[in-house]
């Protein structure tokens, strides 16, 4: 589904500064993103998601932000999430699910005295009266993650030192903003802003994707951070605040309507109660996040009159998005493939709205693409070829040219 909310003021002339927010939503959440990028970058002539002048990323989504602002493109990040045919770069989907061990052994250290502290309620107290408190304590032996996401920082950071591309804020061309919450304030701190721009871009990374429950909260400068989801669904806000004319954004949850849908659900429900908690928690976590981020969206209209929006979101009746496990890794080709379709087919019906839209800010509707009555994502990507560093940086340096001939090339003030 596609949300289109029109500049109310317009300038008289846009000088085509675009700002890209993408929410979180797991890992299928992050497939989903994808897909859906990988679409727009086929399928609008003018759009370079690499140049774009400022990005925003939130969980899942700050994966994929971080890696277009790094200048790793749709087609580069297919290949190793999706095809693992990469040459440079080899995903292992079982990094992310590797138990918290030393976790699990920092909580069961204070088991011991926990023990003893129970048996000493219970030979001083024998009515129980303070028990309740020793129970509030025994949660402290509660490990804060399941799951070790060190090897997420690991990753990213091999991603972002290969070729020329930096691990650092303050080397990009554009500015690049990965939030997350600070856990013992609950507030939210944008990583790549001044003061925290210090923070390799890995590790913000690693911060903003800590799901509370799932991964242990990371600590930075003495400072736990956990999802940047927590406050706000996209945080479009830091994308808006740096006068841009056209904010692209990506959510990938949307609640689930199963009156409208027009396929039976996989498990023969037709009640989402009866799928039990997890099908309820879903449905709850997803309302909250589209309805929270539907009034951000009405928001911005009023604070940013002069800035066109786009917001890309699976339909209410995709049950593909719903049922499919946000953690199952084996699914991620399918739900990546799902989004391309799906994004490819809300720009083919509202191309006519759209495209006047675009045109202002000097993007086109390719109308090959859109009239393809198969597309496909796999289709579209050139085979992979390895190259030396010495080649990759010189790539570089010659797409930094012709984008400057071009004028849509961006030099970093603090590279010269």
């Amino acid at each position: 589904m596609l949300v289109i909310q029109p500049a109310r003021k317009r300038r008289r002339a846009s000088p085509g500064r675009i700002g890209l927010a993408v929410a979180g939503g797991g890992p299928i959440g992050g497939m989903y993103e994808l897909g859906a990028l990988r679409a727009l970058d086929v399928a609008m002539d003018g759009l370079d998601l690499t140049r774009l002048d400022v990005y925003v990323g939130v969980s899942s989504g700050a994966f994929l932000a971080a890696g277009l602002a790094n200048r790793l493109d749709t087609a580069d990040m297919c290949r190793i999430f999706i095809t693992g045919d990469s040459p440079d770069v080899k995903f292992r989907p079982e990094m992310f699910l590797r138990p918290a061990f030393g976790e699990y052994l920092r909580r069961a250290i204070a088991l011991p005295r926990l023990a003893v502290e129970w048996w000493q309620g219970v030979l001083t107290d024998p009515t129980g009266s303070h028990l309740a408190d020793l129970v509030g304590r025994i949660g402290g032996a509660i490990p804060t993650g399941l799951f070790d996401n060190s090897g997420i920082e690991r990753f990213l950071s091999q991603v972002f030192t290969l070729h020329g591309r930096s691990n650092d804020f303050r080397e990009l061309a554009a500015r690049l903003y990965v939030v997350a919450v600070d856990l013992d304030s609950g507030e939210a701190v944008r990583f790549g802003a001044p003061g925290w721009d210090d923070v390799p871009i890995s590790k913000a990374v690693q911060a903003s994707s800590a799901l509370p429950g799932l991964y242990p909260p990371v600590d930075i400068r003495g400072h736990h951070f956990v999802d940047g989801a927590l406050r706000r669904t996209m945080h479009a806000s830091v994308v808006l605040d740096h006068g841009i004319d056209l904010m692209i954004g990506i959510n990938p949850f949307v609640p689930y309507n199963a009156k409208r849908a027009t396929e039976k659900p996989r498990q023969g429900r037709d009640k989402l109660a009866e799928g039990g908690l997890p099908m309820v928690l879903s449905q709850t976590v997803r309302t909250m996040l589209q309805s929270r981020m539907r009034v951000g969206l009405e928001k911005y209209a009023e604070r940013y009159p002069q800035v066109d929006q786009l917001v890309f979101e699976p339909n209410e009746d995709d049950g593909e998005m719903f049922y499919t496990n946000v953690f199952g890794y084996s699914a991620r080709q399918r739900v990546c493939e799902h989004a391309f379709r799906c994004t490819l087919n809300d720009l083919r019906r509202r191309r006519a709205e759209i495209g006047p839209l675009l045109a202002r800010h000097g993007l086109h509707l390719r109308a090959e693409v859109l009239d393809d009555p198969a597309p496909s994502l796999l289709a579209g990507l050139a085979p992979a070829r390895r190259r030396t560093v010495t080649e990759a940086k010189l790539e570089r340096a010659l797409d930094d040219v012709d984008a400057l001939l071009r004028g849509s090339g961006r030099a970093n003030p603090r590279r010269g």
